[in-house]
């Protein structure tokens, strides 16, 4: 028999959630065909699966060592470790400036992303063990392209993690990116369009006018200063689409320096050559939270800002673009 006291991260859910991920190699089937035998139970008693769980919760399971083996894939957490960037950090969430070249979640490779240094940051500072990580996984809220830097949030606890993509996912979080754009661009704009992602190439085009399995997108900059053929641009993302800020200043005209998918290859050797640019220069560099309650009380009204990476400050220092960026930057 094996007994599972529910913690803080893990009430709030279903039961039948909470044996989904303790007993994650099981059917459905499975784990409710115990329930009913009463080979599972909840404080005691026999379960349908539909309860909800509170923190004290007793968790039961007369199965064999064997059976529970066998379908709770336990496997040592895969971990990572590196300085993490903090620009923010309370008991429930934390903010992270994500560098260029790292992935923000985990893809179908063995590269860490920010989630697995997330982990290995908890679990160095005791914030979190292993076998809490069977039925809790701490993860980020907004992602970001790999070759895009800036402010990634992250949910530590269950509630966080909830609530914080829950303020996402109705677009109340303003965001706000750096970026530097060719041509020499004078005014602000709000434009608006129509994207669709090609899965096999992971590539977006935008259209004028809607096509079908195109999603709307909107978008607006403001320019924080131009020299020549460059402008230095402040981006608000409105919605939020793969891509949405290189292919859609790509299709207005403007494409981002450095970007090997969307950009321009003329304009990417110049900066590739005067200053050793591998990326687009793409920074989400500002968070306004609106006013929240609960968990997320302490980030009501307030506003985030990551500065932008070495490479980037230096080539806008260089195209003469300092002076407005730090009168702009907040």
């Amino acid at each position: 028999m094996k007994e599972f006291i529910i913690k803080e991260n893990e009430a709030g859910q279903r039961f039948d959630k909470y044996l989904a991920k303790l007993l994650k190699e099981a059917p459905k089937s499975f784990f409710y065909k115990m329930m009913r035998k009463k080979n599972i139970t909840l404080n005691g008693k026999k379960a349908a699966g539909s309860e909800m769980l509170c923190q004290g919760d007793t968790v039961k399971l007369f199965l064999s060592d064997e059976t529970y083996d066998k379908f709770s894939g336990d496997r040592k957490v895969q971990r990572a470790v590196c300085p993490l960037d903090i620009v923010y950090e309370d008991e429930d969430v934390i903010l992270i400036n994500k560098p260029a070249g790292m992935l923000s979640q985990p893809a179908d490779t063995d590269e860490p992303s920010l989630v697995e240094y997330l982990i290995g940051y908890l679990l160095e500072k005791g914030e979190l063990t292993e076998s809490a990580l069977r039925t809790f996984k701490p993860s980020v809220c907004n992602r970001l392209d790999r070759n895009t830097s800036g402010i990634v949030a992250a949910g530590k606890s269950l509630t966080g993690l909830q609530q914080l993509s829950g303020l996402f996912h109705d677009r109340r979080v303003h965001k706000f990116y750096l970026c530097l754009a060719k041509g020499s661009i004078k005014s602000e704009k709000y434009i608006k369009g129509y994207l669709h992602k090609d899965e096999k190439c992971n590539k977006v085009v935008v259209y004028e006018n809607k096509v079908e399995g195109a999603l709307p997108v909107e978008t607006r900059y403001e320019p924080l200063g131009c020299h020549e053929n460059v402008s230095l641009l402040r981006v608000e993302l409105i919605t939020g689409r793969p891509h949405q800020i290189r292919a859609h200043l790509a299709s207005m005209g403007h494409p981002l320096a450095g970007d090997a998918k969307y950009g321009e290859k003329e304009f990417n050797r110049l900066y590739r050559e005067k200053y050793g640019l591998k990326h687009q220069l793409l920074h989400a560099y500002k968070l306004e939270f609106p006013k929240t309650e609960g968990k997320l009380e302490r980030l009501s009204g307030k506003i985030f800002i990551a500065p932008v990476p070495e490479l980037f400050h230096r080539i806008i220092k260089e195209e003469r673009l300092e002076e407005r960026y730090n009168e702009n930057l907040g």
